[in-house]
This record gives C-alpha cells, structure tokens and sequence, in this order.
C-alpha cells in the first residue's frame, strides 16, 4: 500500500491539519485517499470528518472504518473504559482492503510510543503498515526535544521518516536545530491559519510541489 503516516510528538500538535494539507498537496500529484485507523473521543473529535472538510475530500478518497471509541483518552485506556481491545490486528484488514492506485495518508492516534494495549504501541501499526513516517510537531519552545526524541525512536525502529512538517509561528531556530541534530528535512512550517477552512488550506498546499518531491523520493510513491 502506498503512502504515509502522519504521527506526532504528541498529542494536539496539528496531525490533522497536516493530513488535510497533505491530502490537499498530494492530490496535485495523483490520486490520494484518507485513513484513520483508530480514533478516541468519537462524539467531541472526529479528524475523520474534519480531514473531509478541510481537504475537501469526495467520498472515494475518506475511509471512515476502523477502531471508534467514546472517551478522549490513550486508546489502550478508552479501550479498557470500553470493555474491548484495541489491536494492531483489528487493523491490519482494513489496511489490506484499500485500494493500491493511490497514495495514502494515514493520520494516527497521538505519538508513536501511545500504547494500543498491553503489549502493542502506535509504533508497531506504522512498522506492520510498512510506510514512511511524517513527524508533525510544533514550531515553539519545546519542540526540539519532542521531535528528537520521536526521530530517535522510530530510527531504533527502523521506521523510515519522511520529514517533518511543523506547525505555528515560524522558528527558523528550532527549525535549523530539528534538522541539523535530526538529520532530517523539515517539509514546511504551516502557520496558523485563521479562519481554518478548506480554502486556506488549499491555498497553503498549493506552494508545496518541492516537499512533495521529498516525499516522492522516500518512496512513499507519489
């Protein structure tokens, strides 16, 4: 399956925001498509819905099945709250059913170490779904530790990093050090953007054509 998987430093760090600019981008290049596989706290967030929005997705490029759970909690907590389990199985068909003549960007839930249960973490989705990561993390203070450490562990992994994409006020310190120290390429700096709505998003995701090619070249197959 091609495409990527947008993970964060942590939670509330703009993933979807940087998924619906993703899909917006990417849609310049090709077919793409929209995945979350598993989302907590249904009735107050559904990224799914707002991808739809934001990206202006049409039916065919949202998928909307997948592990759906009430409280906005870790999944492997909101799972338990349940009275179910959240497994990297319980995926893992679905990921098999989309369809292959696009790219996917698939948005995952918190950071990589967010425990699904007792034995499996957001880590070990993105290592069975075998696609490059997108780091999506903040531009203020902060920042650099979080996307280090992330950066870290996907490598000891052996996760492939795309690149990260940063949101809020431009850093171009933070910026420089995520690079340098990271040894890796920040995709673009996406500002706050208010009103939030499609058109600004479009309008953003229209000047990506050099990240886009980053993202080609790390074989996410664009």
């Amino acid at each position: 399956m091609p495409g990527i998987f947008v993970t964060g430093t942590d939670t509330d760090v703009g993933k979807t925001v940087v998924s619906s600019v993703l899909v917006a981008a990417l849609r310049h290049s090709g077919r793409t498509g929209y995945w979350k596989p598993v989302q907590t706290g249904i009735e107050q967030d559904d990224d799914t819905a707002e991808v739809r929005r934001l990206a202006r997705c049409s039916a065919d490029e949202i998928v909307d099945a997948g592990i759906r759970l009430p409280r906005p909690l870790s999944p492997h907590l909101s799972a338990r709250l349940a009275g179910c389990e959240v497994a990297v199985r319980d995926v893992s068909g679905i990921a098999e059913g989309l369809p292959k003549d696009r790219l996917w960007v698939i948005e995952g839930a918190g950071g990589i170490l967010v425990p699904l249960n007792d034995r499996e973490m957001m880590a070990d989705l993105i290592a069975l779904l075998g696609l490059p990561a997108v780091i999506a993390s903040r531009s203020g203070l902060g920042t650099i530790n979080h996307t280090l450490l992330t950066l870290a562990e996907l490598r000891a992994r052996s996760i492939p990093v795309a690149g990260v994409i940063m949101s809020g006020r431009p850093n171009p310190e933070n910026r420089d050090a995520i690079e340098r120290y990271g040894r890796t390429t920040v995709l673009c700096e996406i500002p706050t953007l208010r009103p939030l709505r499609a058109d600004s998003i479009e309008r953003f995701a229209a000047g990506l054509a050099s990240p886009m090619r980053v993202l080609r070249d790390s074989g996410a197959g664009v």
